[in-house]
C-alpha cells in the first residue's frame, strides 16, 4: 500500500518516504515493522536497515504456518532460516512474530497446524530472549493454555479485541495487551479497554490495517487535533495527505 498498490492495482506513486517524514515530524522515535512469514521477515529487515529508527520482527503468522511444510524440505529448515535472521541481525530484530493462533481464518491454515507451528516458533523466543508479538483471533483459551506452559516467555497480545476476562488471564501470565482500531470497534470493546490496568497497555497502529473508522465506537473519542493531517481517497492521492482507510504510524497519537 505504501508503494501505491492496492489489491494488485497501482493507484498512486510510492509514498513511504512521506509517511515516515510525517511520523518523525509528529514525534515518533522508533517504528517496528512486522514480519508475517520468512519472506516478509527478510523484507521487513531490509527496510529496517534503511533507517536507524526502524526495527523489525521475525516470525510466521498463524494463517501462513503451512509454509513450514510446503516451502522447505522440512520444518526445521524453515525455523533455522528464521533463526539465522535473528542471530545475524541482533541490532535490528526486536521481537518474535507475528505468531499465534487465528481461528477466524482456518480456511488458510487448520487449527492443529497453527498450534503445532506456534509451539515450534516459541523456540525462537527461548534462544534469543526476545519478546513475542502475538496474534490472537477467537482463540484466547488455546493461546493461553500454550503460553501458560512456557513461564519464561514475555511479550504482547497485539490487536486485542477479546473480553476483559481473557485479557486478565494474559496479564496474569505477565503479558501486555496491544490496542489499536480493531480493539475499539464496539461499545463492549471500549468497556473492556476501560478496565485494563494502564501499566499493561501498549498502543499500536498495526498500519496499514486497523485504523479507527468512522463506524467504530472509538471514533467519537478522537479530537480534531488528532485528525490534523487531511485524508484523501487513494485515487486522488497527494504527497502531503494521508490515504483514507490506509493507516499510518502518525495515527498512534
Amino acid at each position: 500500500m505504501y508503494s501505491g498498490v492496492y489489491n494488485g492495482s497501482k493507484k498512486h506513486e510510492p509514498d513511504l518516504k512521506q509517511v515516515l517524514e510525517r511520523s518523525w515530524k509528529s514525534g515518533l522515535d522508533k517504528i517496528i515493522i512486522t514480519g508475517g512469514n520468512l519472506k516478509e521477515s527478510k523484507k521487513a529487515l531490509e527496510l529496517a536497515q534503511s533507517n536507524d529508527r526502524l526495527y523489525s520482527t521475525v516470525g510466521c503468522h498463524p494463517t501462513r504456518c503451512l509454509e513450514f511444510e510446503q516451502n522447505s524440505t522440512n520444518p526445521e529448515e524453515y525455523l533455522d532460516n528464521l533463526k539465522e535472521l535473528i542471530v545475524n541481525n541482533k541490532s535490528k530484530i526486536v521481537a518474535i512474530g507475528e505468531c499465534g493462533l487465528d481461528y477466524d481464518r482456518i480456511q488458510f491454515c487448520p487449527k492443529e497446524i497453527q498450534q503445532k507451528y506456534f509451539k515450534f516458533q516459541l523456540q525462537l523466543s527461548e534462544v534469543s530472549n526476545l519478546p513475542l508479538f502475538l496474534h490472537c483471533r477467537n482463540s484466547a483459551d488455546d493461546l493461553y493454555e500454550i503460553l501458560s506452559t512456557h513461564a519464561n516467555l514475555k511479550g504482547v497480545v497485539h490487536s486485542f479485541d477479546g473480553t476483559f476476562e481473557e485479557a486478565q488471564k494474559f496479564i496474569e501470565l505477565g503479558y501486555y495487551i496491544g490496542l489499536n482500531g480493531c480493539s475499539l470497534k464496539t461499545k463492549e470493546n471500549l468497556e473492556t479497554v476501560a478496565k485494563l490496568p494502564a501499566g499493561r497497555i501498549l498502543l499500536e497502529t498495526d498500519c496499514p490495517w486497523c485504523e479507527i473508522r468512522p463506524t467504530h465506537a472509538g471514533f467519537n473519542l478522537i479530537t480534531e487535533e488528532h485528525r490534523a493531517v487531511p485524508s484523501v481517497k487513494k485515487e486522488k492521492w497527494k504527497p502531503d495527505c494521508m490515504v483514507k482507510s490506509r493507516n499510518e504510524p502518525i495515527n498512534i497519537r
